[in-house]
């Protein structure tokens, strides 16, 4: 009665020694926030490009697509979770993607 210890603490630092050591995602952050930062740059080029308007709105929508999948992969960490979790997460996207090439097309007939 006077031991109210409870007896499952006992494993818990067990089970940390056999888990993954934690990953510093510092360095790697750095690197996709510049790189974001880079393809930001090319998205504010491209409206002053001589180009036709649908090659402008192909490529900023491509890129924000782009950068939607970065952000994703890297800082939401899918890249860390089970290839049925990546699918699951790739549906909507190809949804999106497919919704932005049928308006694409009746706009341009």
């Amino acid at each position: 009665m006077a031991d109210n210890h409870n007896h499952h603490d006992h494993g818990h630092d067990h089970d940390h020694a056999h888990a993954h050591p934690h990953k510093s995602h510092t360095t790697e952050y750095i690197v996709i926030f510049f790189i974001l930062t880079i393809l930001t740059g090319v998205e504010l080029m491209i409206p002053g490009l001589s180009t036709p308007y649908a090659y402008k709105a192909a490529g900023l929508i491509g890129l924000a697509a782009g950068k939607a999948c970065i952000v994703a992969y890297f800082y939401m960490h899918l890249k860390e979770e089970t290839v049925w979790l990546k699918i699951i997460a790739a549906v909507p996207i190809t949804a999106v993607m497919y919704a932005v090439g049928l308006i694409l097309e009746s706009a341009y007939r």
